[in-house]
């Protein structure tokens, strides 16, 4: 996506982290709509996206799990615990450090640039620190928050995996494949960085003939190799295109360009949070 300046504003799908069965104040948490920045451009291809616009989803598959200080990372399933990968929602600024207990190296907010809640995956943990993917790292760094009253616990069976060689995107959930499509990745000059990375947000726009087609699906992940004279961001994303002869191919500025029904589904099926792991 290597969202450019904020030129255009976006209304963003919050749907993506609370289970039915959740209290009402976590869904007034993650109900919350806010006006964010949707970039123009970017490696979607050139020309200025329209607004994104709300639009209802299906619940996601989701689990609120105890407290954060409570529960171990990697935790095996049992009758208590639900199985899947361990998110935690942030309702409250909380400092990101370097190790457990350390320097700060930043803030995450309660909600992202872009007005999604923020919701980080937890990879490690180390006492009552958990460490997290976060966008507010360089790729392939993680942070390190203390698990507090600031943070709502969940866990999902979901995962993404992208094959750069295949030039795949496959959706997981419980181990079984539930999604699998084509995509273009980046050019040889701009290419899509691998690693683990988790999904932030989860736009809808208003015009499939934009750059980023019907919808995207941020990531975490940042373009290292950004173009000569580029005057925009470096964030990467799953999106759709208004140009679906390039899927299979190797032409975008990072980015992974997909089919848009398989987008719309992938948008569809994966809470914030999920995991996507990019592989050479």
């Amino acid at each position: 996506m290597s969202y450019p300046g904020a030129t255009t504003t976006a209304r963003i799908l919050h749907e993506a982290v609370v289970a039915p069965h959740r209290s009402p104040r976590s869904a007034r948490l993650a109900a919350l709509v806010a006006a964010g920045a949707l970039a123009a451009g970017g490696c979607g291809g050139g020309g200025d996206p329209a607004p994104a616009v709300l639009v209802p989803l299906p619940a996601p598959a989701t689990t609120r799990v105890p407290s954060p200080s409570t529960v171990t990372v990697p935790a095996a399933a049992t009758a208590r615990t639900p199985p899947g990968r361990l998110t935690v929602q942030v309702t409250q600024p909380i400092g990101l450090h370097a190790r457990p207990g350390g320097p700060l190296v930043g803030r995450i907010a309660p909600h992202t640039q872009f007005g999604s809640a923020a919701v980080l995956p937890v990879v490690r943990q180390r006492g009552s620190w958990l460490g997290v993917i976060s966008p507010a790292l360089p790729d392939g760094r993680i942070g390190w928050i203390a698990a507090s009253t600031g943070l709502v616990a969940y866990r999902t069976q979901y995962s993404v995996v992208a094959s750069l060689r295949r030039r795949e995107v496959v959706v997981r959930r419980a181990g079984r494949v539930v999604l699998r499509f084509p995509v273009a990745i980046g050019s040889p000059a701009t290419p899509t960085p691998t690693g683990q990375f988790a999904v932030t947000d989860k736009l809808l726009t208003q015009d499939p003939g934009s750059p980023y087609g019907c919808c995207i699906l941020a990531l975490s992940a940042h373009q290292t190799h950004t173009p000569q004279g580029w005057g925009g961001g470096d964030r990467v994303a799953i999106h759709a295109t208004n140009l679906p002869e390039t899927i299979g191919t190797a032409a975008s500025l990072g980015c992974l360009r997909g089919p848009a029904d398989e987008v719309r589904r992938i948008v569809q099926l994966v809470p914030l949070g999920t995991i996507v792991t990019v592989r050479a």
